[in-house]
Formats: structure tokens, sequence, C-alpha cells
């Protein structure tokens, strides 16, 4: 399978990889059709507020340039873009003259169900907290255990995703997605300020929904609003939007504001 590192084919990475020993990086899940990377200028976005809140010496227009190539030698697939801080020494301290690697893995487009997006999904209420460190909340950073943990919760196939709720209880995001909620035909999400991804789908799904006069309301979500949602979606930049059917003792319907906004999101997934 097609991999780069700093531009070249190459599979081999140093074991004194910064992103390895301690997280010490990025990364990016984009879904590549025709040989273009989707949500190119929101994943962009994303990088650079994460280099500049983990002073990452590197070049985003060489970045991207290299997205570019590599996307049209995929053709259709998914790439991961990883930055990381480069070869170091032992110890928590960044060397001065670090040196970002850039990393490229294709992998094929993934198969979800249909029913997914048509009937909806179940979610899993996972146990594991999300911690709360506002210096890194909204990132797509390379510190995943929390999501590896709450993904090792559940194995049955009935459930398509798992709830993440912050120490607090508060409702966050999926363990992949992010997650609104629809109550009196407003858009509901959490505030990303403490813990959480800020999903290049969820950006793009707020932005339409403003354009289209839905309400979009950005705050903290207590798990008892749960209840009183008329629907609940999940997103995600691979497969749009999910609608969400249960999770526990909860169920909500397949809503006209869901399907709207798949409707909107179609060509981005379709085309």
């Amino acid at each position: 399978m097609l991999s780069w590192i700093d531009g070249q084919s190459a599979e081999a990475l140093s074991v004194r990889d910064r992103g390895l020993a301690y997280g010490d990086g990025l990364f990016e899940t984009i879904r590549v059709s025709a040989g273009r990377p989707r949500l190119l200028v929101r994943h962009r976005a994303r990088l650079e507020e994460g280099v500049r809140r983990l002073s990452l010496p590197v070049s985003l227009d060489l970045v991207e340039d290299e997205l570019l190539r590599f996307s049209a030698l995929l053709g259709d697939g998914v790439a991961k873009l990883m930055l990381t801080r480069g070869e170091g020494a032992r110890g928590y301290a960044p060397q001065a003259d670090a040196q970002v690697r850039r990393l490229l893995l294709a992998s094929p487009a993934p198969t979800y169900p249909a029913k997914n997006r048509e009937q909806g999904v179940t979610l899993f209420p996972c146990a594991t907290r999300l911690a709360e460190q506002p210096l890194l909340a909204g990132l797509k950073h390379l510190n995943r255990l929390e999501q590896v943990l709450a993904r090792a919760e559940w194995s049955d196939p009935a459930f398509a995703e798992g709830l993440m709720r912050d120490v607090s209880g508060r409702i966050v995001e999926g363990v992949f997605s992010n997650l609104f909620l629809v109550k009196q035909g407003a858009l509901i999400t959490a505030e990303l300020c403490r813990c959480g991804v800020a999903g290049v789908m969820r950006a793009e799904i707020i932005e339409r929904a403003s354009d289209l006069g839905l309400p979009v309301i950005v705050r903290d979500v207590e798990h008892g609003e749960l209840a009183q949602a008329d629907e609940v979606f999940l997103c995600n930049s691979l497969y749009g939007i999910w609608p969400v059917r249960g999770i526990a003792e909860h169920a909500w319907p397949v809503g006209p504001l869901t399907r709207k906004l798949q409707g909107q999101l179609r060509e981005l997934l379709d085309s």
C-alpha cells in the first residue's frame, strides 16, 4: 500500500521518533476521491491550529503540496497524514533543531453498511471518560489512547459507534465522530474547549446549517438532554452523517433536519 515519509516512498520510521515515543504530533484522516482530497481547506485549518499550539516547525504549503501529489496517485481511498516532531533524544524536552516528519499512508475507502446512513445507528454508552486538557482540546493529536480504550468496550456489531463523555459526565462526541442534537429546530453540539476533536465535517455542518438559516448552538451538553432531543445524529469526514436511532433507554426517529443536512452533504461524498 502507498506510503510516503517526507515526500518519498518509504515505510520505515526511526525508533527514536517522538511521535512513537510520546504521541508528539498531529494527524488528519482525509477522504480522497478522483485524486483530490475532500474538505482540504478545513483539514488544513485544523492542522494550522495544531501546528501553532504544538510549535511544530513545518511548512504547511509543503505538506499540502505533498498531499495533493499523494492523492493524485491514490485516486480513491483514504489518506492519513501525520506530522511528528521527528527524532529526539530520551526525555520530554523537544530539541531546538527538531526536523518534523511528514507521513502519508493510503488505505482503501471504508465500506459502511448503507443502513447506517438510511435507517440510523445505535450507540454504545462508553464508560471511558475524556480527560480535560484545554491546551489540546479540539486538536487531532497523536495521543488517542482514550479512544482505543473506549472502542475496546464493545464488539457487538449492533453498535456502530460509542458515546463519549468528559470526566464531569457531559456529552462530548463519539469515539470517531462528532455528535449533534436537534431540539425545537436548533442544532446543538458540544463546546470543545476542554477535550474532544473539532471535526472537519462538524465545521462543515455548522457553516451549512447557518447558511440555511438553522440555529446552531455550541455549548456544554448535559447527559440528561438526550431525553429531550427531537433528533440525534453523528458526523465525520468519511461517512458524512449517520442518524442515531438510540442509546440505552433513549430512542429517536430519523428526523427531517437530519435528512436535510444529509442531502446538503451528498455531493461531498458521492461525486
